[in-house]
């Protein structure tokens, strides 16, 4: 959206079409160059906005993808459910939808390590509270369809596909000079571990040792 639409968001549908471009704008430049590499000018830039302005709708760059990271994890977990309902296998449903979701990964590696250190304290109260909804629904959903786990068991289980995804996405897509040095050094190319399989492995342990340990 350009400046020209209106120079002054002043109706709540104006507001509103001002805040999901801010968002639309911040989704497709992480898409292109990584959550890190966004900064809030940048978002300006691309809807056409002074940084002043964008900070009317979002007091920092980390509560603009607080408020995306809140979408994905509302989008995930609708898709896991819809799955799960259907009759597939947890473990599958979890790693897989979580490997078609590059932008989800991205801003679960970031979350704890920068996201949650600059945002106001409604947004982090809002951002935590939203998660731990989804965890639960998804925790009920993952009980149902694998009776051999209680809830609580299904809740540990989709907190360890969350974290395990935010820790394995760097990994297994490294930047320019990492995939250099895997080329150059094929001994250490092992370090660039494959999403998809990893995930299923250990989700797959997690969920068969979870009931051992009650």
């Amino acid at each position: 959206m350009s400046q020209s639409a209106f120079l002054r968001a002043r109706r709540p549908e104006q507001k509103e079409q001002r805040r999901t471009a801010i968002l639309t704008a911040a989704r497709e430049l992480a898409l292109e160059s990584g959550v890190r590499n966004v900064s809030l000018g940048s978002v300006a830039t691309a809807v056409g906005l002074a940084k002043s302005n964008v900070v009317r709708y979002f007091g920092t760059r980390e509560e603009i993808y607080l408020e995306l990271a809140t979408g994905c994890w509302r989008e995930w977990a609708d898709e896991v459910v819809r799955r799960l309902t259907a009759g597939e296998d947890v473990v599958d449903v979890l790693a897989e939808t979580l490997a078609e979701r590059s932008l989800f990964c991205d801003l679960l590696g970031h979350a704890a390590t920068s996201l949650e250190h600059n945002v106001s304290v409604p947004a982090a109260r809002d951002f935590k509270r939203a998660v731990l909804g989804v965890i639960g629904e998804l925790s009920v959903a993952v009980a149902r369809a694998r009776p051999d786990l209680t809830e609580g068991e299904g809740f540990e289980l989709v907190a360890a596909a969350s974290g395990l995804a935010g820790m394995l996405y760097p990994a297994a897509n490294p930047p320019p000079t990492l995939l250099e040095v895997y080329a150059q050094n094929p001994d250490l190319a092992a370090a660039c571990v494959p999403f998809l399989p990893t995930m299923k492995r250990a989700l797959a342990a997690l969920a068969a040792g979870l009931p051992a340990l009650r």
